[in-house]
């Protein structure tokens, strides 16, 4: 006879049915049928009419975090939202409705945000490969800072911005040496990567001396950025304590005194119930302290800190949602087996498992569940042995065909992620506010993928 292997899924109680709530949006609630809503619309109710997978957005949870960030370093105009995490028209306003600054990372992202008319003053602009294209429409739609990454584009911009008769305000991405302990594909301030300009190797300086030279040229700060999924202070502080160090060197030699000090985003999210969320108010106060103390060990003013979260905003405000298909139980030994439930989608939606070995949290959201506890490992309906979304839990054994499975939690870098592997179109995009919902982004179709060919 074949046993079932039975391995932990990482719940606070053990509970199937229960949503951890500093994983799921903070308008998402299980209701007394079993059926979970968020904002007070249930997610079946979208499923049917929108299909699935679809991408359900707590737009309050989203506009919150806006809120908590601001409060948090001071001022909505010091939190610049990520939007390489998520972007469309909408979200771009909701950013702007709540004050707060935005990046971008493309010249399409810097493209979407003007068409969703955010105020080009409050962007600014990342890319470690800015065409003179971009550059140049950087400087034409007037935008707040663009970040230099190199001195080949300190040269190009201004030489853009020479041609155009202005003055482009810019920040100069230094590379402090500090790592913070994240996944190697998304660290990103260890010198061998390919982000920003050697601070050991006196490049930063020389760059920085470059800009403040400049006629066209306006350097207002300096930018750094630590990795990914961190949720203390100290990577931060310890960058932020090597790159006031340049600070005071260029006050020293130049006599000039900037005003802004970016140290980037990644602040961390709960992906999992056993997880701690990102207390956002005791990270900035740290941080902001131990700014303040450094600058006065050094005696130069201390600059305005920037920060620029994406996923820390994004990431819990929004779930995604699949229909449960094929369900097949596979002998993993002789006297053991583990149930797959494959969903209509994957990793064309949700490429973090097979990039990252991201984890992620999942529960049926159209009824309860009281099943047997089994091994079980939800896959999606790709052409591709590594197509996982969750590798490895215990969940009911009574989840079905038709079943509506959801994963919290994937409202960053999942649809700015999303491909079109298999021909899968990308998914339907709602928000949902007050019991109301409103379509974010239409389903993609094989006739959008065709109307592209010649």
């Amino acid at each position: 006879m074949t046993v079932f292997i039975s391995t932990p899924y990482e719940t606070d109680d053990g509970d199937f049915n229960d949503l951890p709530a500093h994983v799921w949006p903070r308008c998402a609630k299980r209701e007394e049928d079993g059926v979970v809503t968020i904002a007070g619309v249930p997610l079946p109710e979208i499923a049917a009419e929108y299909g699935t997978p679809v991408i359900v957005v707590d737009e309050d949870d989203f506009r919150s975090r806006c809120r908590d960030m601001a409060a948090a370093f001071g001022a909505p105009a010091n939190v610049h939202y990520a939007s390489k995490a998520f972007l469309t028209r909408r979200v771009a306003r909701w950013v702007d409705e709540e004050g707060l600054a935005l990046d971008v990372a493309s010249e399409n992202e810097l493209r979407i945000a003007l068409a969703a008319g955010f105020p080009p003053e409050r962007i600014t602009v990342h890319g470690n490969n800015k065409s003179e294209a971009f550059l140049r429409l950087c400087v034409e739609s007037k935008v707040g800072h663009v970040v230099i990454d190199s001195r080949q584009e300190l040269r190009q911009l201004e030489a853009v911005a020479r041609e155009a008769g202005v003055t482009q305000d810019v920040f100069v991405r230094v590379k402090p040496g500090v790592d913070a302990h994240t996944h190697e594909f998304i660290a990103t301030s260890h010198e061998d990567q390919k982000f920003g300009i050697s601070l050991a190797t006196g490049d930063a300086l020389a760059a920085s001396t470059e800009a403040i030279e400049s006629e066209w040229l306006e350097l207002t700060g300096l930018h750094c950025h630590v990795g990914s999924q961190v949720f203390d202070a100290e990577g931060f502080k310890l960058a932020a304590e090597r790159v006031l160090g340049l600070y005071a060197e260029i006050w020293k030699t130049r006599g000039v005194a900037l005003g802004y000090l970016d140290l980037g985003g990644g602040y961390g999210i709960a992906y999992m119930p056993g997880e701690s969320p990102l207390d956002v108010a005791a990270v900035a106060k740290d941080l902001l302290a131990a700014v303040q103390d450094v600058a006065d060990e050094l005696g130069i003013t201390a600059p305005t800190v920037v920060v620029e979260p994406g996923r820390a905003i994004a990431g819990p405000s929004a779930v995604t949602v699949y229909s449960a298909g094929v369900i097949k139980d596979v002998d993993t030994s002789y006297t053991t087996s583990r149930r797959y439930i494959a969903v209509d989608g994957g990793m064309s939606d949700n490429i973090r498992p097979a990039l990252y070995g991201a984890l992620y949290d999942a529960r049926v959201v159209n009824r309860f569940t009281d099943g047997a506890p089994t091994a079980t490992r939800l896959v999606g309906s790709h052409c591709e042995s590594g197509d996982i979304l969750v590798e490895d839990a215990t969940w009911p054994d009574d989840i079905a065909p038709g079943d509506l499975i959801a994963l919290a939690a994937t409202g960053a870098y999942c649809y700015s992620m999303a491909s079109n592997y298999n021909a899968f179109g990308r998914p339907a995009i709602v928000s949902v506010r007050g019991g109301e919902v409103t379509p974010m982004v239409r389903r993609e179709t094989v006739e959008d993928l065709l109307a592209r060919e010649y």
